[in-house]
């Protein structure tokens, strides 16, 4: 298997450890077998996912997360407003796979892959920020979550192992 093949077998894994700023990110990655193992990758920096929210996602998704006014109608040009991260949007309703890819690909490409034709006005980030990167910027959003939320949030992520997304 190619390396791109494997890398696209990853599924990312966050478990932010409020309060202490830090947490571990894992990939599981399955083997030719089908059997799946979790790697640890690294430590996510909370304060660095900040500062690259600030500068790559504030500008649409807002300061303080608060996302674009009437987030959940359409605009003129057909596509949705940039929605909050905090707890008046949906972000958190969502697995971790799902959040990284989106970030990745951007809303159409992830959409499509799941066979949904959708123009999202949600850009890719896969050319300007690394992996680490996003995994820095949705650790800092998770990071801003209540208990209630990150803990919901957790059980989309286990719902995306269950199904092998």
């Amino acid at each position: 298997m190619d390396e791109c093949a494997r890398m696209n077998k990853l599924i990312v894994l966050l478990s932010v450890a409020v309060g202490l700023g830090a947490a571990a990110i894992f990939l599981t990655r399955e083997d030719s077998a089908g059997t799946r193992d979790i790697v640890q990758m690294a430590e996510l920096d909370i304060a660095q996912g900040e500062l690259l929210y600030a500068s790559s996602c504030a500008a649409c998704h807002g300061v303080n997360l608060e996302g674009q006014p009437d987030w959940r109608s359409k605009g003129p040009d057909g596509r949705l407003p940039a929605p909050p991260h905090n707890e008046d949007g949906h972000t958190w309703h969502h697995g971790d796979g799902l959040l990284f890819k989106y970030t990745k690909l951007g809303g159409q490409a992830t959409l499509a892959q799941s066979g949904v034709d959708y123009d999202s006005g949600m850009p890719a980030f896969g050319d300007t920020l690394t992996d680490a990167d996003i995994l820095n910027i949705l650790g800092y959003i998770k990071s801003t979550w209540t208990d209630r939320m990150r803990e919901t949030q957790a059980e989309r992520t286990e719902g995306e192992k269950l199904n092998g997304t």
